[in-house]
């Protein structure tokens, strides 16, 4: 994502990436859209001390992704986050002991098709309240439920007026627990990690005599590069926490 990123932004005629930091490549180069290189350094602080961007993208790991954000707010550096993991309280924090004027954006997923999708199981949740989630990410990622997922849940739980009796944990067989998925905010969700995917998620509701299934696929990185190029252009006119790439959709 880090390079996909670096070639998405600097293809922009509007930006320019003024440095890469990933410790495991410190010294090393990374090519911008014409393959020009650029630096990769291993300290954040340092690198923001001496270039002065304006914007940071992160797109590292949970447990290291809080650090960075601290240190790049401290500086009056924005955030731009695709790293999911942090509590909402954690965020809430964050973006409070930031210098005034600074923005911390967090998108569970810049794939514009995943944020409609989100869009639309939230207004089918009014209609349809009995509703499952299914995520499936490659087997490299570190976090279960994904974010998006979790977002989503949330997003159905806020929308329906009730949460309906349907099997649950109870009906687990022995031996077999977890069958029934995680409830997130009454909302069951089942993770897939798997070699071979990249990003997908399938919201299904169910009603009498019915189903709808909401679906998104990422099968690139590259999808989720025009929402990162519309959070980066968008962040430096927003301040405090935002939550989501429909804020900058106007969704």
């Amino acid at each position: 994502m880090g390079a996909e990123t670096v070639r998405a932004v600097s293809a922009e005629p509007d930006m320019d990436v003024v440095a890469a930091v990933d410790p495991a490549l410190a010294g090393g180069t990374i090519p911008d859209a014409g393959d020009e290189p650029i630096r990769v350094t291993g300290d954040l602080g340092a690198t923001i001390a001496a270039q002065r961007p304006h914007v940071m993208v992160d797109f590292t790991r949970p447990d290291v992704v809080e650090g960075n954000i601290r240190t790049a707010l401290a500086l009056g550096v924005d955030c731009v986050i695709g790293t999911t993991g942090l509590s909402p309280e954690t965020l809430e924090a964050l973006a409070a002991e930031a210098p005034e004027g600074t923005c911390l954006l967090l998108a569970p997923n810049f794939a514009v098709g995943a944020v409609l999708m989100m869009r639309f199981a939230e207004t089918a949740a009014r209609f349809m309240p009995s509703a499952e989630v299914i995520e499936l990410h490659h087997d490299r990622k570190l976090d279960a439920p994904s974010g998006t997922a979790m977002r989503t849940a949330g997003l159905i739980a806020a929308a329906r007026a009730s949460v309906p009796v349907a099997p649950g944990r109870e009906t687990e067989l022995p031996g077999a627990e977890g069958a029934r998925g995680a409830l997130v905010e009454g909302v069951p969700v089942h993770s897939v990690r798997l070699p071979g995917l990249v990003a997908h998620q399938e919201v299904v509701f169910g009603g009498q005599g019915q189903t709808l299934a909401i679906r998104h696929d990422s099968i690139d990185r590259t999808s989720f590069m025009p929402g990162v190029v519309l959070a980066v252009r968008a962040v430096a006119g927003m301040t405090g926490l935002v939550v989501g790439l429909e804020t900058v959709m106007g969704l």
